[in-house]
């Protein structure tokens, strides 16, 4: 299996090919296509991200040690973007989760080409998916 840094590493692979952002956020949006898509049941209140613009579900399983996460929005760019939070983060350990440095965001560029307001939302992404890995790292320790 690739480590959390061999996918980011993919990921800036990818995003290098694109000269300028016009390129990079179409290609966020055919990324939002293959984004694992939330239960139906858990498009309510309880799974949205605060600090989104857009709504934001996420949804996060544990099985056997690992967790899976599982999402949707009703805008296409952060749909992208947390389509890319979820193939470097989905498929750990909390413990991996929990001590993931992102590095990929900067590198390609993203934070600084998104709005503050996408910007905050991106960043409550990233504190919704760890604060999951937190939480189940507590109820069944690191393994």
């Amino acid at each position: 299996m690739s480590t959390l840094q061999d996918i980011q590493e993919e990921i800036v692979n990818e995003f290098e090919v694109f000269e300028d952002w016009m390129d990079k956020y179409n290609y966020l949006i055919e990324l939002s296509s293959e984004l694992p898509i939330i239960d139906p049941k858990c498009k309510t209140n309880d799974y949205i991200i605060k600090g989104c613009q857009s709504k934001v579900w996420l949804n996060a399983e544990y099985k056997d040690g690992i967790i899976f996460y599982s999402a949707d929005s009703d805008a296409i760019i952060t749909k992208g973007i947390i389509t890319l939070l979820i193939k470097v983060l989905s498929g750990r350990t909390p413990q991996e989760i929990i001590d993931a440095d992102l590095n990929f965001i900067d590198r390609i560029g993203l934070r600084e080409n998104l709005s503050p307001t996408r910007a905050n939302g991106l960043f409550s992404m990233i504190k919704q998916m760890k604060l999951f890995a937190i939480a189940y790292n507590s109820k069944y320790g690191s393994k």
